[in-house]
């Protein structure tokens, strides 16, 4: 057993150039061997424990590094206390993964300006469904859709009063809304549809509505 965080594992084995460039030739599989794309395991490699291994041109093992964090204890706990949740617009769900804007593969620093906290959803969003995030000048983080356009950010919510059911009678009151415990009860008393009333009240009105559309 792990820690409460590592529960599970799964091993990717990626050649270097392929995380540094999904575009370049190289392989991204499972343990087993199954395939996975190159933005999948540079998802995976975001926030993940890593062990460098070096092959001679026969693709024998000449050299296994030690296994370390992509990002460390210290610096996760300095992102989660920074970040409380998912930054995507709208979203906000802790907890989240660490991912790296610019990625390590390329050079990126692992620090906490180049870093902001996903769920796992919008984690893959950004790197397997075309979403892309920046950090501005400002340290102001901004994603765009696919197609490149901005994706607004979502305005915080609604401050709710200390005593909202006060709160919202006094705004009826402004308002001149009497409200009572019979307000929203309809006034028919169970008498039969009057249906030669009713056609004659809706017919017109749908024979009106056809002609415009014509």
């Amino acid at each position: 057993m792990g820690t409460p965080g590592e529960r599970y594992q799964v091993v990717v084995h990626v050649d270097a150039p392929v995380l540094a460039d999904p575009d370049q030739p190289g392989q991204c599989v499972l343990e087993g061997g199954a395939h996975v794309s190159a933005e999948t395991s540079r998802r995976l490699a975001c926030d993940a424990s890593r062990v460098v291994m070096r092959h001679d041109p026969d693709g024998h093992i000449i050299e296994v590094g030690a296994r370390t964090r992509t990002i460390p204890p210290a610096l996760r706990r300095a992102l989660h206390h920074r970040d409380r949740g998912c930054r995507f617009p709208g979203c906000g769900l802790p907890p989240g993964e660490g991912h790296h804007i610019r990625h390590w593969a390329q050079g990126g620093p692992t620090t906490l300006s180049n870093l902001a906290l996903l769920c796992r959803r919008h984690h893959r969003a950004v790197h397997e469904e075309g979403f892309h995030l920046d950090r501005q000048p400002d340290g102001a983080l901004q994603f765009r859709r696919p197609d490149g356009r901005p994706l607004p950010d979502v305005p915080p919510p609604v401050a709710v009063p200390a005593d909202p059911v006060q709160a919202l009678r006094a705004w009826h009151d402004t308002q001149g809304l009497q409200l009572h415990a019979r307000t929203a009860c309809p006034h028919w008393r169970g008498e039969r549809l009057d249906l030669g009333w009713a056609i004659d009240v809706l017919h017109p009105l749908a024979t009106q509505g056809a002609g415009s559309r014509r």
